[in-house]
C-alpha cells in the first residue's frame, strides 16, 4: 500500500492532496491559527475517519454474513487527545448505531468485538498505544403492528 502526499503551494497555506495507490484523492487542511484555511479535514481527523471506517465495514460485513436484516450502521467517534506535543490520541470510544429488522444484540456485540479484535486494522493498531472503548445501540426498523 503506498500514497503520495502533496502540499498543494504557498498560496494554499497548510493544504495538503493525498493520493492513495488505488487512484482516489482527498484535501486535508490545517487550523487556521496553524495557517491552514479550514477547508478540509485536519490529518487527524482522517486517521479517526479512517479507524471508524474500518471498523464500520467489517460491523456491516459481519452483521451481513451472519444473516442479520442490517439496513443503516453509523458509528460516532469521540476522541481524547494528549495536551502537549505530540498531540497523540490517548482515547477513543466508537459508538455504534445499528440498524435493521429484529437485530440479535448479541450478533452485534460479537460483530463489534470481532471487529476491534481480529479484524480492523486500523483500530487494532492504535489500541497498542491508545485505550479504546466500543458502545452500540440498535434501532429497530421492523414494521409496527
Amino acid at each position: 500500500m503506498e500514497c503520495t502526499i502533496r502540499w498543494a503551494g504557498s498560496t494554499a497555506g497548510m493544504s495538503f492532496l493525498g493520493e492513495s495507490g488505488s487512484g482516489h484523492a482527498i484535501l486535508m487542511d490545517g487550523a487556521p491559527e496553524a495557517g491552514g484555511r479550514n477547508i478540509a479535514p485536519r490529518p487527524m481527523e482522517m486517521l479517526l475517519m479512517g479507524a471508524g471506517g474500518c471498523s464500520a465495514f467489517d460491523v456491516v460485513l459481519i452483521l451481513q454474513k451472519a444473516r442479520q436484516n442490517i439496513v443503516n450502521c453509523e458509528v460516532k467517534l469521540t476522541a481524547t487527545r494528549a495536551e502537549s506535543i505530540p498531540k497523540v490520541f490517548t482515547q477513543i470510544n466508537f459508538h455504534f448505531i445499528v440498524s435493521g429488522s429484529n437485530l440479535s444484540a448479541a450478533s452485534v456485540e460479537r460483530a463489534i468485538k470481532l471487529s476491534h479484535e481480529k479484524y480492523c486494522s486500523a483500530s487494532i493498531m492504535l489500541a497498542h498505544s491508545v485505550d479504546i472503548s466500543t458502545s452500540f445501540e440498535i434501532l429497530d426498523t421492523s414494521p409496527q403492528a
